[in-house]
């Protein structure tokens, strides 16, 4: 449907309005229309409970055919920790360009890095694992936006980082 993995319609078979769209979700279609990003460097697969302005929760099947995988490492393969923090930022990237304006902005706004903190590793992630991460918006001043990250492996958390963006014009960016 769209890129939206899962609308909500009423008994009449319409679609319902925004407050029904609370808790949606994007499948990789629909994120690709938000975000630049493509293979290899697109680090999540879907992105699920989108509450604008609040939280979602972005999801990446971690497979070992991953690029990253041939050289970090060859005999152990490790999902390197700032490909973590990044499948963050772009679940995160996904609230914001929600938030913001919905398909209207579509490929006309840009989300970017401005700073990591707190960036904590605590258990490896491998193929076969899904990562389960879960932003939250602490704040929004403008065009700035800080949120608290948390990656999980079935149930359990496997990092943590706060970090700001910054929403921006993509064509300002080219």
């Amino acid at each position: 449907m769209d890129g939206t993995a899962k609308q909500n319609q009423d008994a009449a078979g319409t679609v319902a309005g925004d407050a029904a769209r609370k808790g949606y979700a994007l499948d990789t279609v629909g994120i690709m229309r938000k975000l630049p990003h493509r293979y290899p460097f697109l680090m999540i697969d879907r992105v699920t409970d989108i509450v604008p302005g609040q939280s979602a929760i972005g999801i990446k099947n971690v497979s070992i055919n991953e690029f990253y995988f041939q050289g970090h490492f060859p005999h152990v393969p490790l999902m390197p920790g700032v490909l973590v923090v990044e499948a963050m930022a772009q679940t995160a990237a996904v609230l914001v360009l929600e938030t913001i304006g919905g398909a209207e902005i579509d490929g006309a706004k840009g989300v970017y890095f401005m700073s990591v903190e707190g960036a904590k590793f605590r258990r490896p992630v491998g193929p076969g694992d899904q990562l389960r991460i879960h932003v939250a918006v602490e704040r929004n001043r403008g065009t700035v936006w800080k949120f608290t990250g948390v990656a999980k492996v079935d149930g359990a958390v496997v990092a943590e980082a706060t970090y700001t963006a910054m929403v921006t014009d993509r064509a300002k960016q080219l």
